[in-house]
């Protein structure tokens, strides 16, 4: 397993070929093996493929163009070019997994203190399981990338999935056509404090 973790990329350029269902299967059993808080589980995953990704595709372009205009993220504006980029890594991509949460808050909601608590355990519960499932990728030959841009077309994927929760992010799967060199990460003495 560390040697997925060291070999583990974001993945922004996808092969056309297909990705067979148990591979699939296998990156969503990984992800539901992850640990949980409170072994609550908070997630489902939507995978979307074939002729369904089209129109995903649409709705995502859908929300897009509707964040220019109409924005739900206003401070974010600065980033919907980046969100653009993603979507058109979304296109390459043959397999794309929705990751919600099942337990999760409206995320206009104002929470009290002990449902900001619940909200912030079940996000790392499914972070978990999105690391599980990007390792396993990984270990099956395939790429992946871990997306948040979805936020951009929140309201428009949220009622084209139908799904109770909050959505919470996406994965795009498949072959890689690329082979990125290891990004920079911060020395250990920057991030770890040890108290003795």
């Amino acid at each position: 397993m560390i040697q997925a973790i060291s070999d583990r990329r974001s993945i922004r350029k996808f092969k056309p070929q297909s990705v067979p269902r148990e591979m699939v299967e296998n990156i969503l059993k990984a992800g539901m093996l992850a640990p949980s808080s409170k072994n609550r589980q908070p997630w489902r995953f939507i995978v979307v493929r074939e002729d369904a990704r089209a129109e995903m595709l649409g709705v995502m372009e859908k929300g897009l163009d509707r964040e220019e205009t109409d924005p739900a993220l206003p401070g974010s504006a600065e980033h919907l070019g980046a969100a653009r980029y993603t979507l058109e890594i979304m296109k390459q991509a043959p397999v794309i997994i929705f990751i919600v949460n099942t337990l999760g808050e409206d995320i206009g909601r104002q929470l009290s203190l002990e449902e900001r608590v619940y909200e912030i355990c079940n996000a790392q519960s499914i972070g978990a399981a999105i690391e599980n499932m990007t390792l396993t990728a990984v270990e099956q030959g395939l790429g992946s990338l871990w997306i948040c841009d979805t936020f951009f077309a929140h309201r428009e994927l949220c009622d084209w999935l139908a799904v109770k929760g909050e959505l919470y992010a996406a994965m795009a799967l498949g072959y890689a056509d690329e082979a990125p060199s290891a990004r920079p990460r911060k020395k250990m003495e920057d991030v770890v404090e040890w108290r003795e």
